[in-house]
């Protein structure tokens, strides 16, 4: 997959206790950096998937079923191929594609399939000359299905459940006697908390432009995370050699794990401008995105927790019931976090699935902590007040060093001190007892959540050059998904190779450069950071050769190499240039240790005593991810994953009728994600950290560290300021009415 050359290549085995990031003296390391790309974005001229132009392209509009089970029977493209402007209908019932986003590969019909497994699945494209043709032609297009029984309702099937086949992500897990320890511990919680399906609900709705060359290979300008994957999984669907198939995603609106794996669209492009010889363009509508790519599944988490009058857990037990089409492996992880957060010598933590007709479930930012944390720390908070311990300090008796199912150490883990700093910062000694605290009709309470998530490195590689003038580029597949990875990547390069970072141009999202692990699971910033990091370790060797210093006595700043009592411009030390390529993989420090980033969330809210509105009035999240790379671009990470807990907490429930599986709310005026009103004035604090066990940059991953337990802190505010513990996720005020106390 990854071809080396001249390449500094490295697997993750040992400790690096030295980092170059520490001896640079550029000083753009950790600042507050504007993001390289920003000046683009906001003048629009930053080109996303569908603002592409190519002569004679031709344009695609995918068409749903209107039915949830059963098979289609017949397409009459005759009926609208007479439509002036219209070019053609595909429907190629032989293409399959692999899903590899969900966590397992699996073969799964997008693209002109016979069989149907849920409504709005995409059986056809109508092509015409223009969009507005094309998508009165989709509408018209008479399409004849034969019916089958279908199951929409999880709740009606929750006793029929499987196990999942694929369990990569330790599905079942064991260790001790749960069911004895709660029989015998003197307090314990048993409780079951439920969670909705979730939409990713991206600004930017998923598109691809497929361009086929004369000599047989295509260039794909699409929506994707991944594109180094990404084209893997394109080649097979297309049954063509992956040499052949070149992604383009240079700017991406937003993915959250619906836009990892290939879609419907990039199959459906692909395929018809191979069949027409022009380019074609393919978007999908507000609607199909929802009904036709990736949602999170429903959760309904049973939570026991057993402990000693002191507080010390003995048991916990997180046993979780998802949902997913009957072809499909991956279930929603609820119980990652549960293997690593709290000790405790009894433990089970399971998934089983449940297999409905709805659109598939899969990856979901954060997947698994998400929703799996809203249980758990919800159900932490019960403990507390039952033993009549502070959450806080509940939380604290139960921190470990060692992971209490593996038996080996953390890289590094400061969830204490998230919370002993988070807590002061807050002002959570301030806090009174459940319900009683009230300003007029309002009810205010303040609550608290942990927050976990797994560190990961994946294999990635990067390129850098060095050009005569002393700028410099770096390129790579790796993405920027709104995270901030083009602003990062250059100040790693700046830092270590002493270049301004203006004199750096950023290539990514293009799957000509080197290959890498691309936007996904917190790993893009340590993975892509640590490749880039390692093609400049070796140009720094070069530039120390062709100055003729030790390495040790070479510095590099502002575009100037001093040694040995000589200052040089870096840009006449390259001749015609300079380049390199670095390129990572993970190693014995995964198994050797446990990694992972931890943090706490603190919410205050106000509960209206007679309509029953839930306000968030202020939020602090505490965060130790090892070393932060960009202030801004990683602060704007945790605020945007403390949003996504308060939507799971309070608004956001994709709905399915239960009579025929179709998507109720299927589009941004009835899918309710936060709006700026919902949002309240959020602090972000950082705890000072190093991870030298993870990668040579000391960082982890933060993005999705933000969403773990955020949701949990408001819905334990909410008990905070009521008296009211609701388990069923999101709190709508249907469910606090009949209980609030009188006026």
């Amino acid at each position: 997959m990854f071809g080396l050359g001249t390449t500094n290549s490295m697997t993750m085995d040992k400790p690096h206790p030295d980092s170059l990031l520490d001896t640079g003296v550029q000083g753009v390391i950790g600042k507050p950096l504007d993001r390289v790309d920003g000046p683009l974005k906001v003048t629009g001229t930053a080109t996303y998937a569908a603002e592409y132009e190519f002569a004679n392209m031709a344009f695609g509009v995918l068409v749903g079923t209107k039915i949830s089970s059963g098979k289609v029977v017949s397409i009459d493209v005759d009926a609208v191929k007479s439509i002036p402007g219209v070019i053609d209908v595909v429907t190629d019932f032989d293409r399959f594609i692999r899903v590899a986003a969900q966590g397992g590969a699996t073969d799964a019909p997008t693209q002109g399939v016979k069989d149907i497994a849920f409504f709005g699945q995409i059986v056809a494209i109508v092509l015409a000359e223009s969009f507005e043709v094309a998508r009165d032609a989709a509408a018209r297009l008479p399409i004849e299905y034969q019916a089958s029984e279908g199951q929409y309702d999880f709740a009606a099937h929750r006793d029929e459940t499987r196990k999942p086949a694929d369990d990569a992500t330790q599905a079942h897990f064991a260790q001790g006697d749960v069911d004895k320890a709660m029989d015998d511990a003197p307090v314990t919680i048993d409780a079951t908390y439920v969670t909705p399906s979730q939409n990713s609900a991206a600004m930017e709705p998923h598109a691809s432009i497929a361009v086929w060359d004369e000599d047989g290979s295509l260039a794909l300008y699409g929506a994707y995370q991944m594109p180094t994957s990404d084209a893997q999984q394109l080649a097979k669907s297309l049954g063509v050699s992956e040499k052949k198939v070149r992604i383009i995603a240079r700017y991406i609106g937003g993915g959250f794990g619906s836009k990892l794996g290939i879609a419907p669209e990039s199959v459906a492009a692909a395929i018809a401008a191979k069949q027409l010889g022009r380019p074609v363009k393919a978007v999908m509508s507000r609607p199909q995105v929802f009904e036709a790519t990736v949602r999170r599944s429903n959760t309904e988490q049973h939570i026991r927790l057993a402990a000693g009058a002191d507080g010390k857990l003995t048991a916990i037990g997180h046993e979780t019931l998802v949902s997913n089409q009957s072809t499909e492996d991956y279930f929603e992880p609820a119980g990652i976090g549960t293997h690593m957060l709290y000790g405790g010598e009894n433990r089970m933590i399971t998934h089983d699935i449940v297999d409905v007709n709805l659109v598939v479930s899969g990856s979901m930012r954060a997947p698994g902590e998400a929703v799996g944390m809203m249980a758990l720390e919800s159900a932490m908070d019960e403990l507390a007040e039952k033993l009549g311990i502070d959450p806080i300090e509940l939380r604290r008796i139960n921190d470990v060093t060692i992971d209490p199912e593996k038996d080996v150490p953390f890289t590094s883990r400061n969830l204490t001190r998230a919370l002993d700093e988070g807590a002061a910062k807050f002002g959570w000694d301030k806090r009174q007892k459940a319900g009683t605290r009230r300003e007029g009709e309002w009810l205010i309470g303040t609550g608290v959540a942990a927050a976990v998530r797994g560190n990961m490195m994946q294999e990635s590689s990067a390129k850098v050059e060095i050009h005569p003038d002393g700028s410099a580029t770096v390129s790579s597949a790796m993405t920027d998904i709104g995270t901030g990875s083009y602003t990062i990547l250059a100040q790693i390069a700046s830092e270590i190779l002493g270049i301004p970072v203006a004199n750096i141009t950023m290539a990514l999202g293009d799957t000509n450069d080197p290959p890498a692990a691309g936007s996904g699971g917190s790993w893009g910033a340590t993975s892509s950071g640590t490749a880039v990091y390692l093609a400049c370790e070796m140009l720094r060797g070069k530039l120390a050769k062709a100055m003729g210093v030790d390495e040790d006595n070479l510095t590099l700043k502002d575009g100037t190499a001093i040694g040995d009592n000589r200052s040089t411009p870096i840009g006449e030390l390259v001749g015609k240039g300079l380049e390199a390529t670095g390129h990572i993989k993970p190693g014995k420090q995964e198994k050797d240790h446990t990694q992972a980033s931890f943090g706490a969330h603190f919410a205050e809210v106000a509960v209206n005593a007679v309509t029953g509105e839930v306000r968030v009035r202020r939020m602090l999240g505490s965060f130790a991810a090892g070393r932060v790379l960009n202030a801004k671009t990683a602060r704007s990470q945790c605020l945007g994953g403390m949003t996504f807990g308060i939507g799971a907490a309070l608004t956001e429930d994709l709905i399915h009728d239960l009579r025929t599986g179709k998507l109720v709310n299927h589009d941004l005026a009835e899918y309710h994600v936060p709006s700026n009103a919902d949002i309240p004035q959020m602090e972000v604090h950082f705890v000072d950290e190093r991870d030298i066990h993870a990668n040579p940059i000391h960082a982890k991953g933060i993005g999705e560290l933000g969403i773990s337990g955020a949701g949990a802190a408001v819905a334990n505010a909410v008990y905070n300021a009521t008296g009211i513990r609701v388990r069923e996720f999101p709190i709508t005020l249907d469910k606090l009415l009949d209980q609030l106390p009188a006026v």
